[in-house]
């Protein structure tokens, strides 16, 4: 039950998109091992693509945290982090290509599952729903004194954006 304790209280968009990166890893790898005259270098290179996404999703998260606290500089703060993920990729890329350790376009594949699991979200949603007995909260429509009272707010926020 402690597993599911944290589970709950954790990102879990996260987790669904690690979930996915995983089963896209599975399922590449099952094809691999059929087609690959390497498995060794092929496995290799699929894991630590993947573990690389997993790596990228945590800092794609952190990222977009850091850039909705950040106001005016959020797209400075993205972009920066857009840049570094871009870099580190190029870098693995490149020291994939002159070791010759493992296939470059493998960890490419293995790091496209990031991409993948994008789409593959709304389904691990559901499926980490199912297994952790939740349901998804039923959006109710706004009263017009909620909405009255937020463009209030606003109105406020931006007369003392002026002054400043």
């Amino acid at each position: 039950m402690k597993i599911a304790k944290r589970i709950k209280s954790g990102d879990r968009t996260l987790l669904e998109m690690h979930l996915g990166q995983i089963a896209l890893g599975l399922i590449c790898q099952a094809a691999g091992l059929l087609f690959a005259d390497r498995p060794g270098r092929f496995s290799l290179g699929l894991w630590f693509g993947v573990a690389a996404a997993m790596a990228a999703a945590v800092h794609m998260a952190r990222t977009l945290d850091r850039a909705f606290l950040s106001g005016d500089r959020a797209a400075k703060v993205i972009t920066r982090g857009y840049l570094f993920r871009y870099l580190a990729v190029i870098f693995f890329l490149v020291i994939a290509a002159v070791t010759d350790v493992f296939h470059p376009l493998v960890f490419f594949l293995g790091y496209m599952s990031l991409k993948g699991t994008a789409y593959l979200q709304p389904l691990t949603h559901k499926l980490l729903n199912r297994l952790l007995h939740e349901t998804d909260p039923v959006p109710q429509p706004v009263s017009e004194e909620a909405v009255s009272q937020e463009t209030q707010i606003c109105a406020e926020s931006d007369v003392v954006k002026e002054n400043l």
